[in-house]
């Protein structure tokens, strides 16, 4: 059996590949300069070739801020990209997983989002995201997962909690972060395990969330990070969103619901605070060694 990774290059396309090469599963993993999935006839033809038995779509526009001036080359790889893939992937029979996000989602509730709940999305990056779930439903329902997950990091890459801990590795100031924002910070080598047991699983196509479980603000995830680091908690500093604008909407809420496992073989994702501290080790080793 072998797999196929797009955005491979990715925190998250890397953290399948360190997942599928322990199991001794054979993959190809490709970046957008191995194959640029926004280009239709280009993808059918290397997927047709390749003949993967499961797809893992890990490629997307990630740049929330950059995507609100820039919708229609999001859209590109986020939404005609997801289509493409769903194309290829229906014509050589593979199984598709494409990786989605809690931005679909207008950010606005209280009660964790179901899987069925209606999208409204709030941002360019979220309406391109679920204009591409919506291609892939359309295009390939039968064999298709949507995984949406959020709050994602990693050893590998730019993200909060590598940001975080250099941080907290430095001996001074203040560090301010907002706290209100609610979500579920989501480690990459989790969401690759679960990816992959649902790659493996006879689980019926649809849509999933891969999120940790639990749920926190973006400030009580750094106070957390901050402790496990063994520094000054007391150096986090709670601040509301409106200190810090951005150009695309924040989700105020974005817990997922993960009730969809409950009809799969594959567990919920555990704790987020477990996930961080087993982390903890491989991510101070990959800041310091980054400088």
């Amino acid at each position: 059996m072998t797999w196929l990774i797009t955005g491979g290059t990715g925190q998250l396309g890397i953290a399948v590949s360190v997942e599928l090469r322990e199991r001794g599963i054979l993959f190809h993993a490709w970046g957008s300069q191995d194959l640029d999935i926004s280009k239709g006839p280009i993808v059918l033809d290397v997927i047709s070739q390749l003949s993967p038995k499961v797809i893992v779509n890990c490629a997307a526009w990630t740049d929330v801020d950059v995507a609100e001036s820039n919708e229609p080359q999001a859209s590109r790889v986020n939404s005609d990209g997801a289509e493409n893939l769903a194309m290829a992937a229906k014509h050589c029979g593979a199984k598709l997983i494409h990786v989605s996000t809690d931005y679909v989602f207008s950010g606005e509730g209280k009660d964790p989002w179901q899987v069925y709940d209606k999208s409204d999305p709030q941002s360019a990056y979220g309406r391109t995201k679920a204009e591409g779930e919506n291609r892939v439903l359309a295009t390939y329902p039968e064999n298709s997962s949507i995984v949406r997950t959020a709050w994602l990091y990693s050893p590998w890459g730019r993200n909060f909690a590598k940001t975080m801990t250099r941080l907290a590795l430095k001996d001074d100031g203040e560090v301010r972060v907002v706290n209100d924002q609610m979500g579920q910070p989501t480690s990459a080598v989790d969401l690759a395990k679960q990816l992959v047991d649902l790659g493996l699983s006879s689980s019926s196509a649809g849509i999933y969330h891969g999120t940790n479980s639990g749920e926190a603000t973006w400030f009580e995830f750094a106070q957390e990070i901050f402790r496990l680091v063994g520094a000054d908690v007391g150096r986090v500093v709670p601040v509301s969103s409106g200190e810090y604008p951005r150009p695309a909407k924040r989700p105020s809420y974005s817990v997922l619901s993960h009730e969809a496992w409950s009809k799969t073989s594959v567990k919920p994702m555990r704790d987020w605070r477990i996930a961080l501290e087993e982390a903890r080790p491989s991510i101070i080793s990959a800041v310091k060694a980054e400088g």
